[in-house]
């Protein structure tokens, strides 16, 4: 006897739909089969879509700036990401330095992270290092981590990591297998004049920091043969750069993760009068490289979203220095992304993302997976309404989306049931090694 039964769905399996039912015992996956088989419960999903549940490996809850934290926590944050078939995410610990603070920041980000109500995981996150790095790398591991987070810009706020540390880190990279997650913009192209207001955004952060920054770091991975995974990718001139120049290590060794909101918008939109709402980095980019990006989406190998939301009050400040950059998006990236992409969007955000994170037992519809599952109403004519996270404005508010999930399962069990919430506890999950 299976303890649930998902039958007459449209299941998602390896890239294709398939009509079938979906068996779960306890926390896994045990069946997938067309006989129908009895069960404790059973989920009638006739006309609906069964999907992975969506892992996004890149949201900032809490974020403390320094001059205001972001909204979302990871109770609040949850819960939005659950309204989007989100089952799991992974969130960043705060930038450190060496190993004693590395573990201090593990300790206090999970102490944070035990209201979640889905799975979460992290990202180290290193700052302009001093001391030994395979020390700090070998303390990550310890700890269960195996992405490294570090940035190639901020040097204002020293958390910049310049060319000799990347250079050391990429060669561990490749010793000890982790995968080093970058900010991506050279550091000496922006300009933060105090007089910019957020229409300057695109002046001070512009497109060639991302793109020279970019192909700079491929050339070091390259040599090195180490593994990098660039985060927010934000121009199809980037990626136009990168395939042209770096077709051999493209999503092999040097990985690229792009967002909703550079598949959506373009700098346009800072002229607008709300523009201010749309500020995060890197900025958006013209119509010509948002245009280059979807067609050269397929080398986009996975989408996060960068959820790390502000309230309006928050973002209407006189000048740029004094604004905190970022957006929410986590609870409608699925809905987003499967309008402008279709089905390519799926294994962007499931399976591949559990491939780059080392989470192997989920990301897929397969027996033995945890049963992380995704229940979603396909309707090309719905438009965005709303938000379940603290946020009081989405930048995708009205705009047409795929659909609408309705349920969602974590580990077997319902958090989603037909849009009404149902108490859940969230858990770590640890990763494995990248490759």
């Amino acid at each position: 006897m299976y303890d649930k039964a998902i039958i007459n769905s449209k299941v998602y399996i390896n890239k294709l739909w398939k009509q079938t039912n979906v068996y779960i015992k306890g926390e896994k996956i045990a069946l997938i089969s067309e006989e129908l088989l009895p069960a404790l419960e059973v989920i009638d999903a006739k006309g609906l879509e069964v999907l992975p549940g969506i892992i996004d490996p890149h949201v900032h809850f809490e974020l403390d700036l320094g001059f205001i934290k972001s909204v979302d926590d990871f109770y609040t944050g949850s819960i939005a990401a659950l309204y989007g078939g989100v089952t799991s995410y992974v969130d960043f610990l705060e930038p450190t330095d060496c190993v004693k603070e590395l573990e201090r920041s593990y300790k206090e980000r999970l102490a944070l992270a035990k209201k979640s109500v889905i799975d979460y995981h992290f990202h180290a996150c290193i700052k302009n290092p001093k001391g030994d790095l395979e020390a700090y790398v070998k303390k990550m591991k310890e700890l269960g981590m195996n992405t490294l987070k570090l940035f190639t810009t901020y040097s204002d706020s020293d958390r910049r990591t310049y060319d000799k540390e990347i250079i050391e880190l990429l060669k561990l990279s490749k010793k000890y297998h982790f995968l080093i997650m970058a900010h991506i913009e050279n550091d000496d192209l922006i300009r933060l004049d105090p007089k910019f207001t957020y229409k300057d955004l695109t002046v001070s952060r512009p497109s060639k920091s991302e793109l020279t920054e970019a192909l700079k770091l491929a050339k070091y991975t390259r040599e090195t043969k180490g593994y990098m995974y660039m985060v927010h990718l934000s121009s199809g001139k980037t990626l136009e750069a990168l395939i042209q120049n770096y077709p051999d290590i493209l999503n092999q060794h040097f990985f690229v993760e792009s967002c909703p909101q550079y598949f959506t918008f373009n700098k346009e939109v800072l002229e607008r009068k709300d523009g201010y709402l749309y500020t995060f980095a890197p900025p958006l980019r013209t119509e010509e490289e948002r245009q280059l990006l979807h067609k050269y989406q397929d080398l986009v190998y996975t989408i996060g979203t960068d959820h790390c939301a502000f309230m309006k009050k928050d973002k209407i400040k006189p000048t740029l220095s004094q604004m905190p950059l970022g957006i929410g998006g986590i609870e409608h990236a699925l809905g987003i992304m499967r309008y402008h992409l279709g089905d390519e969007a799926i294994e962007k955000m499931t399976k591949r993302v559990a491939f780059t994170q080392g989470l192997h037992t989920k990301g897929q519809i397969k027996e033995g997976f945890d049963a992380d599952i995704t229940i979603f109403k396909k309707d090309m004519n719905t438009r965005v309404h709303g938000n379940h996270g603290t946020c009081d404005y989405s930048v995708y508010e009205n705009l047409l989306t795929a659909g609408k999930v309705v349920s969602t399962l974590v580990r077997g069990e319902f958090v989603l049931k037909d849009g009404l919430l149902i108490k859940h506890k969230g858990q770590l999950i640890k990763g494995s090694d990248f490759l």
